[in-house]
């Protein structure tokens, strides 16, 4: 039967307009009333201190960065890439972007330039955004890349020389930039291109409609616990994921709320702090960050005193940590789940209890079914079927980039296909079971096995390998690698571990890794990746992380 939600939440009605802008919702809809003069973004750095914009400031700043990228040439869909730690800046060039037209591409700091140098490559990206430590170490990489003729730079210090793009110092050029007028975007037009796992060995390019704001509402809705008077929202993530993208930035400033964020090192004892500091009513992070909370501090409610709201997702929450963060702080962490291509779509709320392992409701608005994979019909109550989201659903991505084939793979009929599995129980509570392919779910990751294989393999001793996840704790879900040598190389597993350390990003790259002597395979020659265990092991190194 269909996954609804229960029948107290009240009918979700979509309202989406022919031309809808995600930047002049976030900034320039405010502007006029009394949120204008609110903090919209805080981004509190361990070098620079907190650094703020208020929605008038960001709106001004954002439609300057338009009006820089109209004078260089750069129009509607042109892609412009941002590879920027969280800053202030980090929400200009983004929304500055959306506003003339053109695609945002978001990008990890932790990624490796040959990484960044394929993201490039494979986005067609005309500008990147960056700062100017990150362009020095890159710049010999991504000089060559026909298409990129920009890169404006954040930060203090010289460009390193050379030749290649046109290189422009940000601030500079928006203080001698006016303000431009936002381009008539569609709500269907390209907004945002963010890359993700795929089973390919690289990551897949995500791309999203301006819509997808709307279509995020019911999360917005029913995880959130928004005050009309005005909430102060902490994040724990890096901008660049998609899911600090929405809870930790659009979705917030669309409502007029305050978005936070901290750039620096972290320890368990810094997030308390900053929801002290900052007075922060909501705070959203990964399982991993409220257990280490738990586990290593002796801080509590007195500590936290505005605090009154908490959201996890990025993998399960255990039963343990909730209780034990009932008992300590006085408060539930409710859960969500989506994923890249369709945001959030189910999650806990205050208006129903939460039950511990349960991953909430199906949200009002997202007319999600669990359906049976051989039949395409939907399963009955308590069954297991595939979480399948219909190819109307405003949240949902436009397609996989320059993938026309992995896109047509993922729809049957009218329905986008999670991948994703799940059961329902008779009082509507979904019950989150996983996905039947091999994506390692690590630290609020999500990681392609055959990303890192792919990487692995190029080592000039490394004959073949396989990664998979590997369960070290609750709540801990580690990558690990399992190699098999070429004959007589003699390479040790410590220098395997730093090979992924170099070429791949620090979540990407395995913790531990083992050697062995052949890969368990199918008759056909498919790795089994389920069989893969320590025991096949003569040699291990690594250590699981805290």
């Amino acid at each position: 039967m269909p996954s609804r939600p229960p029948a107290e939440f009240p009918p979700w009605r979509w309202e989406i307009p022919e031309r809808f802008n995600i930047a002049v919702a976030c900034t320039d809809a405010h502007l006029g009333t009394p949120v204008a003069g609110r903090t919209a973004m805080l981004v509190d750095d361990a070098t620079l201190g907190p650094r703020a914009l208020t929605f008038a400031e960001l709106s001004d700043r954002s439609a300057r960065f338009a009006g820089l990228l109209e004078a260089l040439g750069i129009g509607a869909g042109d892609r412009v890439l941002i590879r920027l730690p969280n800053g202030i800046e980090y929400p200009v060039a983004f929304f500055g972007a959306l506003r003339r037209g053109a695609i945002a591409v978001p990008t990890a700091t932790l990624l490796t330039s040959d990484e960044v140098l394929h993201l490039a490559r494979d986005s067609g990206a005309v500008a990147l955004v960056t700062d100017r430590g990150a362009w020095s170490a890159m710049h010999a990489v991504l000089a060559g890349i026909g298409e990129l003729r920009h890169v404006l730079l954040t930060g203090s210090g010289a460009a390193p020389p050379g030749t290649g793009p046109a290189v422009h110092d940000l601030d500079a050029a928006l203080d001698a930039t006016r303000p431009a007028a936002p381009h008539a975007t569609r709500a269907d037009d390209p907004a945002y291109l963010v890359y993700t796992s795929g089973t390919t060995g690289y990551p897949k390019g995500v791309l999203h409609a301006h819509r997808a704001l709307l279509g995020r509402q019911p999360s917005s809705e029913y995880w959130f616990h928004f005050r009309p008077e005005g909430d102060r929202v902490l994040h724990s993530g890096k901008l660049n994921w998609t899911y600090v993208l929405g809870t930790g930035m659009m979705d917030p400033l669309y409502r007029g709320h305050t978005a936070m964020l901290w750039e620096g090192p972290t320890d368990a004892a810094l997030w308390p702090h900053l929801i002290a500091k900052h007075a922060a009513t909501t705070f959203i992070g990964v399982p991993t960050v409220y257990r280490q909370i738990l586990q290593k501090t002796t801080l509590g409610a007195t500590d936290v005193p505005t605090l009154r709201h908490c959201m996890s997702a990025g993998e399960h929450l255990s039963d343990e940590v909730l209780e034990g963060w009932r008992a300590r702080f006085g408060l539930d962490v409710y859960e969500g789940l989506g994923m890249t291509e369709c945001s959030y779509y189910l999650c806990q709320t205050h208006a129903r209890p939460i039950r511990p392992g349960s991953a909430g409701f199906v949200q009002p608005g997202h007319d999600v079914q669990l359906l049976d994979p051989a039949t395409w019909r939907p399963v009955a109550v308590g069954e297991e079927g595939m979480l399948c989201v219909p190819r109307t659903d405003p949240a949902l991505f436009l397609r996989y980039w320059n993938q026309p084939e992995e896109t047509r793979l993922c729809f049957h009929d009218e329905w986008f296909l999670t991948g994703d599995y799940a059961r329902r129980d008779a009082d509507g509570y979904v019950w989150f079971l996983g996905r039947r392919d091999d994506l390692i779910n690590t630290f609020g990751y999500r990681v392609s096995p055959h990303e890192i294989d792919r990487v692995l393999r190029d080592h000039p001793d490394v004959a073949d390998c396989a990664a998979t996840a590997e369960e070290v704790g609750p709540d801990k879900v580690l990558a690990v690698a399992y190699v098999v040598p070429r004959p007589g190389s003699g390479v040790t597993p410590e220098q395997v571990l730093a090979y992924g350390r170099e070429h791949l990003a620090a979540y990407k790259a395995p913790r531990m890794v083992y050697l062995v002597d052949e890969l368990p395979r199918t008759r056909n020659g498919k790795v089994l990746r389920r069989q893969l265990s320590p025991a096949l092991a003569r040699a291990s190194t690594g250590t699981p992380a805290a």
